[in-house]
C-alpha cells in the first residue's frame, strides 16, 4: 500500500490488513504449489505493485515480507523459485522496503525492489513471466490501475489458462464513496472523475450516483450505489478478460461498511476453490483479532460474538448437499467437486472451509442419493460424486 498512507499506518496492522494479509499468506503458497509444475524451470513470478515499507514497525510482516517468507519456504522445501517484484513510489517507504528485500536476497531469495509507480515496471514483469505462472497483487491506498491496462495484461498479453495468471486487487470503496460525491455535486472535480472513469473502463459508474442524487433517502441510495459499482466493476472485468472473478468485502468491523473489496481473478476452478477456502479461514482470523482487540478495549459486550464457524458449517452442509444433488440431477453424470465450485458452495462460498463439502457428500451418501462417500480421496476438491439411482 503506497500513496495516501498516514504517518502511523506502519505502526501496527489495522483490521482490514489482518484479513488481507492472512488471505495472502494462505493463498500465495498454494498458488505456487498449484502452478509451479506449469513452469519449465520451476519458477513463479509475483508482483506486489504497491508494496509500502514491507514490514510494520512492531515487526509484523506486511505484504512484501509475507511474499518473501513464502519465497524462502518454497526455495528451501520444494526447490521452487518465487521471483518477487516490489514497487513503491514514496522515498521513505522505499528505503525500508529495500532493506527488507535485501535481507531476504542475502538468503538466496530472488527478489527485486523498484522505486516508482507499478505501471512503469508492469510490462517488464509480464515479459519476465513469459512461459511462467504470474500472480499480480495490487493494493493501492487509493485508485488502482486503469481497467484497460489490466485487460491488456490479463486478456491480451496473458490470455492463456496455462501458465496461470491470477490477480488480487484492492478496489477502494472509500474512493468510490468520495468520487460519487463529485458526481452529485455541481462543484465536482472533473479531473478526479475522469481518473476514475479510467479505473472503471468507462463513465458507466456515474449513472449509479446520478440516480442516487434523485432518491428520497440520498445516503441510503449512495451506499447502494457504491455496492452496485463494485459489483459491476467485477462483472465487467470478468466479461472483458474471460476470467472467473470474485469480490470480497473488507471492513474495520461488522458495524461499518467495507473500506475496500478484494477483487480476485483466475482462469482456474482450482484457484477459485482454494481462494474461497482461504477467504473463510482469513475471515475467521479477522474475527479472532477483532474479538481480542475489542476485549482489550472493554467494548466486546457491545456487539454479539462472532459467528461460530461450526454453527455456520452446520447450516452450510445441507445447503451444499442440496446444491450438489441438483447438479447431479441436471448433469446425470459424475461430478468432480472442483469443476463446479460456485454452484456447489452457493451463498456459502467464502463463508465455510472446504471440509464442509466433504460432509455434504457424506450427507448425500447417507441419504442414499449417491454411492460416493468421499472416503479415500486426500484432496477434498478432487472428490468425484456419482449420481444415485434417482438421478439416472
Amino acid at each position: 500500500m503506497s500513496s495516501g498512507t498516514s504517518g502511523d499506518y506502519w505502526a501496527d496492522k489495522a483490521l482490514p490488513s489482518v484479513f488481507k494479509h492472512e488471505l495472502l499468506k494462505r493463498y500465495l503458497p498454494q498458488f505456487g504449489g498449484m502452478t509451479g509444475t506449469q513452469s519449465h524451470d520451476r519458477r513463479v513470478v509475483y508482483l506486489d505493485g504497491y508494496a509500502g515499507e514491507g514490514r510494520y514497525e512492531n515487526g509484523d510482516p506486511a505484504s512484501a515480507e509475507i511474499a518473501l517468507r513464502v519465497a524462502s519456504h518454497h526455495r528451501a522445501r520444494h526447490g521452487l523459485t518465487l521471483e518477487c517484484f516490489f514497487t513503491e513510489a514514496q522515498a521513505k517507504s522505499f528505503e525500508k522496503l529495500h532493506q527488507v528485500v535485501e535481507d531476504y536476497r542475502t538468503g538466496g531469495v530472488v527478489a527485486h525492489a523498484h522505486r516508482g509507480e507499478v505501471d512503469g515496471v508492469l510490462d517488464s514483469v509480464v515479459e519476465r513471466a513469459v512461459g511462467e505462472p504470474l500472480f499480480l497483487f495490487l493494493d493501492p491506498c487509493g485508485l488502482s490501475l486503469p481497467q484497460e491496462r489490466l485487460v491488456d495484461v490479463l486478456a491480451r498479453k496473458r490470455p492463456q489458462k496455462r501458465p496461470a495468471t491470477e490477480l488480487l486487487m484492492n478496489f477502494s470503496m472509500m474512493a468510490v464513496w468520495r468520487l460519487g460525491g463529485h458526481v452529485r455535486s455541481p462543484k465536482g472535480n472533473e479531473k478526479a472523475l475522469q481518473r476514475f472513469d479510467d479505473v472503471c473502463g468507462g463513465t458507466w459508474w456515474r449513472e449509479y450516483f446520478a440516480d442516487a442524487a434523485a432518491a428520497a433517502d440520498k445516503d441510503s441510495a449512495a451506499t447502494d450505489a457504491i455496492e452496485a459499482v463494485a459489483a459491476e466493476y467485477a462483472r465487467r472485468l470478468a466479461q472483458r478478460t474471460g476470467m472467473l472473478v470474485q469480490s470480497v468485502p473488507v471492513s474495520h468491523s461488522p458495524r461499518k461498511r467495507a473500506v475496500y473489496r478484494l477483487v480476485f481473478a483466475t482462469h482456474s476452478q482450482y484457484g477459485l476453490w482454494v481462494f474461497g477456502d482461504t477467504v473463510a479461514r482469513a475471515r475467521d482470523e479477522w474475527w479472532k483479532t477483532l474479538d481480542a482487540r475489542e476485549e482489550s478495549e472493554g467494548v466486546l459486550a457491545l456487539w454479539p460474538m462472532r459467528p461460530d464457524p461450526e454453527e455456520v458449517a452446520t447450516r452450510a452442509v445441507p445447503k451444499i448437499a442440496d446444491n450438489l444433488e441438483k447438479l447431479l440431477l441436471r448433469t446425470r453424470r459424475p461430478v468432480k467437486l472442483v469443476d463446479h465450485t460456485l454452484e456447489i458452495f452457493g451463498d456459502f462460498y467464502g463463508q465455510v472451509t472446504e471440509p464442509a463439502a466433504r460432509k455434504a457428500v457424506r450427507l448425500l451418501h447417507g441419504q442414499g442419493k449417491t454411492p460416493s462417500n468421499g472416503v479415500g480421496v486426500k484432496r477434498i476438491r478432487e472428490i468425484t460424486v456419482r449420481p444415485g439411482r434417482l438421478a439416472v
